[in-house]
């Protein structure tokens, strides 16, 4: 059964934009549990861009589904999150001037200090995924760490979507594809994110391996349009179907 994980980051960015107290990204998240999500995904950064550490505390007391906070390695962040215990955690890169989230974890490079991280939220009873792209030696460093899960970056298939490239699309589908598989038969669950949206999901749903979908910016731009509750309800119909 594929499960839906709606992120609010872009609910927090709004917000920011004026310095307002509103929109509140928690009632977001809570209205996105009632049109059927599974769970809510904020991203800690370092810069506290959108999400801060009130909003966290917020969405650990009154959201009723699993949050899964998005953060680097950061001994502050690692700390912040045994302190504040959401559901899970995953573990991202992060760069200071990027937009958003690009590419996968470094995995081989930085391998000591994530499998630390690892460990050290574990211990809090705090489950963990690594948000990687999808090769054969990221999704094994991943194992040796102790995750429970990985996160394929999704973000390459979607762009070569975006481009019509179909070349691309179907190259970068493939890896995906493989990626889960290889990744389901190490005993990880596979889940996937960064990109998606109404038009390019649905393929990427047939991976059979596949359990989570993260999608964020999406379903808050159709929020825009259709309302919060529509625009939940139109992505889970298509990753959860009926």
């Amino acid at each position: 059964m594929k499960s839906l994980g709606i992120n609010i980051d872009h609910v927090a960015t709004l917000r920011q934009a004026r310095g307002e107290g509103f929109p509140d990204p928690i009632e977001a998240a809570r209205a996105c549990e009632k049109a059927g999500c599974d769970s809510i995904v904020a991203h800690l950064r370092e810069d506290r861009r959108h999400i801060n550490e009130r909003d966290i505390e917020r969405l650990v007391a009154k959201i009723g589904t699993i949050l899964n906070l998005e953060m680097s390695t950061s001994s502050e962040i690692v700390d912040i999150a045994c302190s504040l215990r959401p559901s899970r955690v995953t573990l991202v890169p992060e760069k200071r001037q990027e937009l958003t989230t690009e590419g996968g974890l470094e995995i081989l490079k930085y391998l000591k200090k994530i499998t630390v991280s690892v460990e050290t939220l574990k211990k809090q009873d705090i489950g963990c995924s690594l948000f990687i792209d999808p090769d054969r030696e990221a999704i094994s460093a991943a194992k040796s760490t102790g995750a429970d899960a990985i996160e394929l970056h999704t973000g390459n298939y979607a762009r070569a979507f975006a481009l019509g490239e179909k070349n691309a699309i179907d190259r970068e589908f493939e890896r995906l594809a493989a990626g889960a598989r290889y990744a389901n038969n190490l005993g990880l669950a596979v889940n996937v994110g960064h990109g998606l949206d109404y038009n390019n999901v649905s393929r990427i749903v047939s991976i059979k391996e596949t359990r989570e979908f993260n999608i964020g910016f999406s379903v808050i731009a159709r929020s825009l349009f259709v309302g919060i509750t529509e625009a939940v309800r139109e992505m889970a119909r298509l990753v959860k179907g009926g």
